[in-house]
Order: structure tokens, then C-alpha cells, then sequence
């Protein structure tokens, strides 16, 4: 097996990389770079998402609770991002997601993090809720990159992703790790408060694939490159688990990584406002017909916390 290099390093060499940044904070100007397409110059003032020139940073550590295949023995190296292009009401992050829990955070100092979560052995860097930062993070990669950064960078995102962002990370994204939360549009705009979200994630998932191809593992059950999609179930059905397998396997690859999350739980406006039928948490039976129709569309499911359906 040939020995890994994340696709940024190649960028780097070929001499693109810095034409990249130029474009990425170029892009800051007249921001499309999520579906919201505010058109505002976040070097001047904010746009949908709250956040300006300087990307916030809530937390970077070693996350020992990620997929198998990105934790691994030694862990996956995430950096939260504050903020958020999503309003999900249901949020069990919503201090950080919504509230801004964090500080502002240079590039030159990201960089920093990235290479000492390296340092202490993680096998990823493991960038949350990024779409309203990417900018930010082209440039604090093409510092790292520089300075011996070489371990696979992950994007894990809600799923509310635009081409035109996406299209910058081509050649810099090893892993990418969309959410897929709803099938349907109006569902979304209801509990999430975004517009017409099935359709801007579906061809986010189109183009993250196009980019990467199915999830690769190497000799130690590790991601080096690939797509790992994220499902959380919902009560009721909400989600529409059934709608969103038959798109992978059909439309994406049958050979598509897919976890079917089952921690759901009532948090934030849900709670506070008790918001039927997002007040209760899924039942052991909604999680195990979810994973079930994963597995008849033939899709390569994670194993890993099976275990927990049999507790809830």
C-alpha cells in the first residue's frame, strides 16, 4: 500500500495553494459561500451566520467519541467552530452553535492548533461546523501545511453546504462528514429554520463525493480519504431516514459509509418550549427501523455504537 498524503500537501507543491487562499479571502468580500448567499463583505460586518473576518473557536482536543474510523487508539483532533449557518431547535450544542461560545481566532494561531493536536497523535484534524468559515481555514491549512502539517483533514458539516464553497475546498478536504438531517423542505425550514434544505445538501453530498469517492480506511480501520455520511434519527419519523438511504445507494455509491445516530434528545427551544414531537427522545425501535433501512439499501454501516440502541 502506498504510504498516505493528504490532498492539501499535493495542492502545496503544485504551487496552487496560494492562489487558493487569495481566492478563499477574496470570497469573504461578497460571501455566497454558504446557501443563505448573504452578499455581505464579512471583512466589514457580519452575515447570517455571525461571524466576520476572524473564525471563533469554541474548543480543540483530542475527541475520543467520533467514528471508529476517525478516532481510532489515539483520537480525532477537533476544532469546534462557534456560529452556525443552521438554526436547528433542536441543537445539543446550541451554546456553542448558537449562542457563540468562543473567541475569535487568527489564522496563523489555527495553524498552531492544528499542528499541536498533531503533535499529540491525533489521526485527523476534525473541523466543526466549518461552512461559514472556510475561508478561514484555506488559509490557517496552507500555514500548517508549511510548517509539517500532514495528517488528513476532516469537514464535518450540518449539511447546509454551497458549491460554491465546497468548490474551494476541491484538493484540500481529505474526509468529508455531512449531516443529512431531513428529506423533507418544509421539515427543515420548521425545526431548523433554513430554506429549501434537501436540495442544497443533496448536491453538497454530490460534490463531496465527486471530490473524494467512497470512505478508504488503511491497514489500522483508519479514514484517510473519503465520504461518511451522519443521519440522526428523529421521532416520528421526521427525518426521513427511508427517503435518505434510497438517495445514497441510488444516487451516490452503495458502498457509502453512513452512520445512523440514535442519541437524539429534546435540547434547546425543543426543550425549553416542549415542541411536539421533538420533545421526547427516539425510541430503541425508531433506531433500530432506521439502521434496518440502512442495511436493506445496502449501504456500509457503522457498527460501532450498536451497542448503545440496546440500552436506550
Amino acid at each position: 500500500m502506498a504510504p498516505f498524503e493528504p490532498a492539501y500537501l499535493r495542492l502545496l507543491r503544485s504551487g496552487g495553494f496560494e492562489e487558493r487562499v487569495q481566492t478563499a479571502q477574496a470570497a469573504l468580500r461578497d460571501c455566497a459561500l454558504c446557501p443563505w448567499a448573504c452578499h455581505v463583505d464579512r471583512t466589514q460586518k457580519i452575515g447570517f451566520c455571525r461571524t466576520g473576518a476572524e473564525a471563533i473557536v469554541s474548543s480543540a482536543f483530542p475527541h475520543m467519541g467520533e467514528e471508529d474510523p476517525l478516532t481510532g487508539i489515539y483520537g480525532s483532533g477537533t476544532i469546534f467552530f462557534a456560529q452556525c449557518n443552521m438554526r436547528c431547535q433542536f441543537c445539543q450544542n446550541y451554546e456553542i452553535s448558537q449562542l457563540g461560545e468562543g473567541r475569535p481566532i487568527s489564522a496563523e494561531r489555527l495553524a498552531e492548533v492544528m499542528l499541536r493536536l498533531q503533535e499529540v497523535g491525533c489521526h485527523n484534524i476534525n473541523f466543526v461546523s466549518p461552512t461559514h468559515v472556510i475561508p478561514q481555514i484555506i488559509t490557517a491549512v496552507y500555514l500548517a501545511a508549511q510548517q509539517g502539517l500532514s495528517i488528513p483533514l476532516v469537514y464535518n458539516t450540518g449539511g447546509y453546504d454551497a458549491l460554491e464553497g465546497l468548490r474551494l475546498l476541491d484538493g484540500i478536504i481529505d474526509i468529508y462528514m455531512p449531516d443529512m438531517k431531513y428529506a423533507d423542505a418544509t421539515l427543515a425550514q420548521k425545526y431548523s429554520k433554513i430554506r429549501d434544505y434537501p436540495r442544497h445538501n443533496r448536491a453538497a453530498v454530490r460534490e463531496m463525493h465527486r471530490q473524494v469517492g467512497d470512505l478508504q480506511l488503511d491497514e489500522r480501520g483508519i479514514a484517510t480519504r473519503g465520504l461518511l455520511v451522519r443521519h440522526l434519527v428523529l421521532p416520528e419519523g421526521i427525518a426521513g431516514t427511508a427517503e435518505i438511504v434510497r438517495f445514497l445507494a441510488e444516487e451516490i455509491s452503495p458502498n457509502t459509509y453512513v452512520n445512523i445516530m440514535g442519541q437524539y434528545r429534546p435540547a434547546w427551544r425543543v426543550a425549553e418550549r416542549q415542541i411536539a414531537p421533538l420533545n421526547r427522545p427516539v425510541t430503541r425501535q425508531e433506531v433500530e427501523e432506521a439502521r434496518a433501512l440502512a442495511r436493506r439499501a445496502g449501504l456500509r454501516l457503522d457498527e460501532r455504537r450498536a451497542w448503545l440502541v440496546r440500552w436506550l
